[in-house]
């Protein structure tokens, strides 16, 4: 393996049906604490609009704002921002503003995706979504690099070193390309659309072929930066593992029937084809399989879908750190 920074992802989602906004916020700032304490290298929260099951959090930079507070070494990071439904100045003043607050942790994601009833709600259905993504990553980076907005007058506050840590997020090779010509950093989900003609490929074998795209284009000199996510649950026993995970597994697909959302699978094992799940060591094996992974510089780890409770959850981000990714190469405060 050769990534040098681990990374916790929250999606801020339910495991209960009784929990409301705050207790799952209030989970996350936890996971947040924890991983802080137990040397992880950043944190990082996406942004989803009307979809509880896929996420819980539209407002990305303030829950980042209050956790920069909280803490103060964490790398902060945003998997994603959903570009195409913003305005592209008012992301780069919020970023802004938050990477003077943390003193320069921010790590910003971008993506076209989003549901369809997310561009439905704001007045975008129909529109061709990386046109527009494209349009505004454009005038967001010009901003970021200090160009002028109107007249003489840039970005305030400045924020010219945030350019460098902007990332793309993408489930195809011409987007792992355009991310690559731009220097971007790249990020790879924790999962991937399956072709019809090969629904049993892994998942390093559908995103081999965007590291390959990502990797041509990168320009001479400058550093490819690859942040894998991965969905990684461990237990200290085999048989809870896969309890809770199937236990979780069911009610994440409970959930995308009854808020219609996009058909991602039918089964449980569906939902958990591209899950590392197990003990320590059963997870280490697996995840040293991952071909993809071994060209990460960043190894993302998050629940999601199985969300097995916090209680759990606290003890897999424990397991990750202690005993799985010392196994794979990390040690903390590792540089890259």
């Amino acid at each position: 393996m050769s990534f040098h920074r681990l990374g916790l992802f929250t999606r801020l989602v339910r495991s209960d049906e009784s929990e409301d906004a705050a207790t799952v916020y209030r989970h996350a700032r936890e996971q947040f604490d924890l991983a802080e304490r137990l040397g992880y290298d950043g944190a990082w929260v996406a942004q989803h609009h009307l979809d509880p099951a896929e996420g819980g959090l539209p407002s990305p930079f303030v829950f980042l704002a209050h956790a920069a507070a909280r803490n103060p070494r964490l790398r902060l990071g945003t998997a994603i921002v959903t570009l195409a439904l913003e305005d592209p100045i008012r992301v780069a003043e919020d970023a802004a503003v938050l990477d003077v607050l943390s003193d320069g942790r921010l790590e910003i994601g971008f993506g076209a995706g989003g549901s369809g009833h997310a561009f439905e709600l704001f007045g975008l259905t129909g529109a061709d979504r990386q046109q527009v993504y494209a349009e505004k990553l454009a005038t967001l980076t010009a901003a970021l690099t200090g160009a002028p907005l109107v007249g003489d007058r840039g970005l305030n506050p400045p924020a010219r070193t945030l350019r460098d840590r902007i990332w793309q997020a993408t489930f195809s090779a011409a987007g792992a390309a355009r991310a690559g010509l731009a220097g971007d950093g790249l990020l790879l989900s924790k999962a991937q659309p399956r072709d019809p003609a090969a629904p049993d490929a892994t998942l390093w074998e559908i995103q081999t072929p965007l590291l390959d795209a990502y990797l041509d284009a990168l320009p001479t000199g400058v550093q490819a930066r690859i942040g894998a996510s991965r969905g990684v649950f461990v237990a200290d026993d085999h048989d809870t593992a896969w309890r809770l995970a199937e236990r979780g597994a069911a009610r994440f697909l409970d959930q995308l029937r009854r808020n219609g959302g996009p058909e991602l699978a039918t089964t449980v094992p569906e939902v958990l084809r591209d899950s590392f799940i197990g003990t320590p060591d059963e997870v280490v094996a697996q995840l040293s399989a991952d071909a993809a992974l071994r060209h990460a510089t960043d190894f993302i780890v998050q629940v999601h879908p199985v969300d097995p409770g916090q209680d759990a959850t606290l003890r897999s981000i424990e397991l990750i750190a202690t005993k799985v990714a010392p196994q794979l190469g990390w040690r903390e405060g590792t540089k890259p």
